[in-house]
């Protein structure tokens, strides 16, 4: 984003926390000179200093706060091992809400000039070699009326409209083509210009069969840059159509030819997302880069009126030199002390191993390497045994041998009899054998996944039989009903939490669980015959 108040100002770039599902981050990395992670709006707030780390604030130039916490965020720094030059940080205050930054926060200002004339003054501009032309595309992004487009930042020479170009493939081949239209990022939008120059992050339109990573150089004498790879998926899911007797309900695209369009229309602009047809027209298998990168593509599928359901995640395996090898992520845990037992013990049961162990201020860093199916539904685990004071994160580091079987859920589930409305009546009887997923009233249909067996192994229940009306009365047959709140579910727990025979329904209205087959004697078939 290029903003342009009284006075020139150097880009500066939004890295939201996910952007890193592009396929890898040194894509943006390369991009940009300067990079400030945004929580919240179009400015960084830090509101709850404890609950950010090293990770986030490593890089920061300029801390921005909308509450009197600097004495906190400087311990932050200090605990983190901070650099005497980052502890040193400069600090505007203000609020986007209300669109406003100064550097006391006292004294509020009609504007954010503020904040702009710090990063004029604490970031330095991007270079302008000059020489041949050399732009790196980093991303792309799709328009049904240009086609694909190319984004990367030009770091020598300068490209011009019209401009014949050399664009210089990975496998070192290099296909003549031209420039049609120039874009550079002012705002919140795009602007078009005539040329760009060296240090400037453009959007090109008019190049043919262009991949991340390649080079866009001089039509005589082109020069290549560094290739970067696109990480490969790690994990896959299949997507298929909403067949729940609630079809059709709550969507507006709800066919097969929907859901492929959407698909494969996404796979123009993401790059670490790959699509597979089956064996099934209605049915696809879709790979990503784990289970937040999948649940950003389903979450954007839902709000836009798409009706889907998702199999359980499965991570991919590849055979290396006659090995069986499988994805092992690198897992990050800062945790109080008190409670550290607790996270590696529930890493280690995942095949986990403890690397290092070190304390850091009044937390303990915890550095595991895990396979990725081992990630799978233990974020939650670990935010319970720590009453959520755990700082989680973890990123791919390579494929390495398996590493044998890893638990999953233990507790079976409690599968709904029959169609209709749950009763407060039937709920309150069925509290003893485990906990809901819904509330009274719920509506609820055969074979809806409605709560979680306190044992082992699956029940069929029966939550839409009302109480019996009686003209006789006696005391104490009429008490008090007490139902425990329902167990929510946010898309991404959903998503862990879904066995092989299951399915996760999404709307744009409700997220359910389900089991494959609805009915109860077909699913024992169906259980036979897998035997």
């Amino acid at each position: 984003m290029k903003l342009k108040p009284t006075k020139k100002l150097s880009d500066i770039v939004k890295l939201i926390n996910n952007a890193a599902f592009i396929g890898d981050p040194e894509f943006i990395v390369t991009g940009i000179n300067e990079i400030h992670k945004v929580e919240k709006g179009d400015i960084t707030f830090i509101d709850h200093p404890k609950y950010y780390d090293k990770a986030l604030l490593s890089d920061a130039s300029v801390i921005i706060i909308n509450r009197q916490v600097h004495e906190d965020v400087f311990d932050l720094f200090y605990n983190l091992d901070a650099t005497e030059e980052q502890l040193g940080f400069p600090t505007v205050y203000g609020s986007s809400k209300q669109g406003w930054m100064s550097h006391d926060w006292n004294k509020p200002t009609d504007d954010v000039t503020a904040l702009l004339d710090t990063i004029l003054d604490y970031i330095p501009a991007p270079p302008q070699p000059l020489g041949t032309l050399q732009m790196l595309i980093t991303s792309l992004d799709y328009s049904s009326f240009v086609g694909r487009i190319a984004i990367g930042r030009v770091f020598k020479g300068v490209i011009k409209e019209n401009m014949p170009v050399s664009l210089m493939k990975r496998d070192g081949s290099i296909v003549k083509s031209k420039v049609k239209e120039l874009h550079i990022f002012e705002g919140l939008g795009r602007k078009q210009v005539k040329e760009v120059h060296a240090g400037d992050i453009c959007a090109i339109s008019g190049l043919e069969n262009f991949d991340i990573g390649d080079t866009v150089s001089a039509i005589e004498n082109p020069e290549a840059l560094k290739v970067i790879a696109v990480d490969e998926p790690t994990m896959s899911m299949l997507f298929t159509i909403n067949n729940s007797p609630f079809y059709g309900k709550e969507g507006k695209f709800v066919t097969s030819r929907h859901l492929r369009d959407r698909l494969y229309k996404e796979i123009e602009k993401n790059l670490a997302l790959r699509v597979e047809d089956t064996d099934s027209t209605d049915s696809y298998l879709v790979y990503g880069r784990g289970i937040l990168h999948l649940s950003i593509l389903i979450e954007t599928m839902r709000r836009e009126g798409y009706e889907l359901q998702v199999g359980q995640p499965k991570v991919i395996f590849k055979e290396i030199d006659g090995v069986r090898c499988e994805p092992i992520e690198a897992l990050t845990v800062n945790t109080p002390e008190n409670v550290s037992g607790k996270v590696i013990e529930l890493v280690t049961q995942r095949k986990g191993e403890l690397h290092i162990m070190e304390p850091k201020g009044d937390l303990i860093h915890l550095e595991f390497y895990i396979p990725a199916r081992g990630i799978i539904g233990l974020r939650n685990n670990i935010l319970t045994a720590t009453a959520g004071e755990a700082i989680i994160a973890h990123r791919f580091k390579a494929y390495e041998p398996y590493k044998g079987e890893v638990p999953g859920r233990i507790n079976g589930v409690m599968v709904s009899m029959e169609k209709g409305s749950a009763t407060a009546y039937s709920i309150d009887k069925l509290q003893d054998r485990g906990r809901f997923f819904i509330d009274p009233s719920a509506v609820v249909y055969t074979g809806q996944i409605i709560g979680e067996h306190i044992r082992p192994g699956d029940i069929v229940v029966n939550v839409v039989r009302a109480k019996q009306l009686t003209n006789m009365r006696a005391s104490g047959t009429d008490a008090k009903m007490v139902i425990s709140p329902k167990i929510n579910f946010s898309l991404e727990e959903a998503m862990e939490y879904i066995q092989e025979d299951e399915y996760l329904e999404v709307t744009p209205k409700a997220i359910r669980l389900r089991k494959i087959y609805l009915d109860e004697n077909e699913r024992k078939r169906m259980e036979k015959k897998s035997a």
